[in-house]
């Protein structure tokens, strides 16, 4: 903070407090001592308003908030540039204040932490210890966008199934919460036009995913697979089952589509497009805790793998 701000802030905060002491004597002095029966000079419905002194305890309270500001404004920061006299408030900040919270958190914590990352994934995936941390650590900073049941909702993908956008490998997981991913399906309606757009969303949808098409549906298969192959195999695949490298999802598993898989809902993303975009949480959590988290995130969809067929 530049000299003239420190010295502005100070001096209005001083003088505001002056003025406001000025103003409980002065108002104090025009008042009578004993109150005796002198009104306002105006009633209302046969009442008048009577002119008594503030209640001597009240007058002190008011004195008391002041002297307890100054007492305040000179131990902590709060005058401009002054850094208050009580020790360890030295260039004290809420910034400052919550690293030193973050800092006894990593001395209480860090070792905890280093010793689970120091071990697999996989083995992670199956200590009690670790999950309930990592359950703490996805309830925290990723269930606002997937769910506290991690299922996922409209544009957010369920983390509980196998169907993985960029790989579902447990160093693939902690890469993407590392540096988070950035998805892009780029809009095709002005390229293959509004028949284009019907026709292959429904080839995806009834011939890829195998889901029933409406009887109304006025679609040619044959064109729609046509329009795949010439537009969207590159990303897809031939089959479409999807690449991992790209974040093209597999066309063949509905489950897997987050934006949902009616046809209408599939035509207008042939035809707009769709983004998306997992933000990195290195910078929040650091790599030991990343790691815990992974590993949490790989258990959720090995429970349904591993889980008996009904």
């Amino acid at each position: 903070m530049t000299s003239f701000w420190s010295w502005y802030i100070t001096l209005l905060t001083i003088g505001s407090l002056v003025a406001l002491l000025w103003l409980i004597f002065a108002t104090r002095r025009g008042e009578s001592a004993d109150g005796g029966n002198k009104t306002m000079g105006h009633a209302f419905d046969g009442i008048e308003e009577y002119d008594n002194p503030l209640p001597k305890w009240w007058f002190l309270l008011f004195i008391g908030t002041i002297v307890f500001a100054a007492g305040y404004l000179l131990l902590y920061p709060g005058l401009g540039n002054w850094k208050g006299v009580l020790p360890g408030y030295d260039g004290w900040t809420q910034t400052k204040e919550w690293q030193r919270e973050v800092d006894a958190a990593e001395k209480a914590y860090g070792p905890l932490f280093a010793r689970l990352a120091a071990t697999p994934i996989e083995e992670l995936a199956q200590d009690e210890q670790a999950l309930k941390i990592g359950n703490r650590l996805f309830a925290t900073y990723c269930s606002i966008c997937h769910g506290s049941d991690a299922k996922g909702a409209q544009g957010f993908p369920n983390l509980t199934d196998a169907n993985w956008r960029w790989g579902g490998e447990p160093e693939t997981i902690k890469t993407s919460i590392l540096h988070g991913r950035q998805g892009m399906m780029p809009g095709w309606g002005e390229v293959v036009g509004e028949a284009g757009v019907k026709n292959v969303a429904a080839y995806v949808r009834g011939t890829l995913a195998g889901l029933p098409l409406p009887a109304d549906h006025g679609a040619d298969l044959d064109e729609g697979q046509q329009v795949y192959q010439t537009t969207c195999v590159a990303c897809h695949g031939p089959e479409g089952k999807g690449m991992a490298a790209l974040g093209a999802p597999d066309l063949t598993q509905p489950s897997g589509w987050i934006y949902g898989s009616s046809l209408a809902q599939l035509q207008q993303t042939v035809r707009h497009g769709r983004n998306g975009q997992m933000p990195a949480q290195e910078q929040y959590l650091g790599n030991d805790k990343v790691h815990v988290l992974a590993a949490y995130v790989y258990s959720l969809s090995r429970q349904v793998e591993e889980s008996p067929a009904q």
